[in-house]
């Protein structure tokens, strides 16, 4: 059996969008783009987070999962970029080449990075299929609508989140509202030396 995992870079008031990049994802007339880059470039400057925890969570990804936004941002970045990169930018964007992405949207008829998939119409039943099938970690990174769908279907087995000390204002929530209600355990919590802490959450059994 397979596992969904959801990992993310969420600032204290609940944000998750365009971490990465001031044009990563302007919707909503969002102009704080790249503020978790921003903030690991003055605090973070031995790499503790991207050339270490994340370098180590995504060596167990067996998948993708990504809504149609985060689909189209990644195929225009990780599935460009040279393999052959030096250090954990190479890293990563080898295995994401190889590994199977299924992208959930209602409106591609086509994608064209390699070993890409589309969900179909009926994304909750292709995701409990996907989940049980045997293998390891599928992550969801970014997908703020598509993770909401996920947690109204039980879907989500584990919640990995990167918790930077900063409050935005605005912006696309990961537990926003309407969000269904959902019993976690915490089963990690760690605070790194730049000030994020991260707390790794997943579904309460009892």
């Amino acid at each position: 059996m397979s596992s969904i995992v959801v990992q993310e870079f969420i600032t204290l008031d609940g944000v998750i969008q365009a971490g990465g990049g001031p044009d990563e994802d302007r919707e909503g007339g969002f102009e704080l783009g790249g503020w978790s880059i921003a903030y690991d470039e003055e605090h973070d400057p031995s790499g503790e987070i991207g050339d270490s925890l994340v370098k180590e969570w995504e060596s167990r990804t067996e998948g993708l999962l990504l809504g149609r936004k985060t689909y189209e941002i990644w195929a225009g970045a990780w599935g460009v970029w040279d393999e052959n990169a030096d250090g954990v930018m190479g890293e990563l964007t080898r295995r994401y080449n190889r590994v199977p992405k299924y992208v959930a949207s209602r409106t591609l008829t086509e994608v064209g990075w390699k070993n890409t998939q589309l969900l179909g119409p009926d994304v909750p039943e292709a995701v409990r299929k996907l989940r049980a099938e045997p293998g390891g970690e599928i992550r969801v990174w970014g997908s703020a609508d598509l993770i909401a769908t996920l947690a109204e279907h039980d879907l989500v087995d584990e919640y990995r989140l990167m918790v930077y000390p900063l409050v935005l204002g605005t912006g696309k929530k990961l537990f926003r509202d309407g969000f269904p209600r959902t019993r976690l355990a915490l089963v990690e919590n760690r605070a790194l030396s730049s000030g994020v802490v991260v707390n790794v959450y997943r579904r309460a059994t009892d």
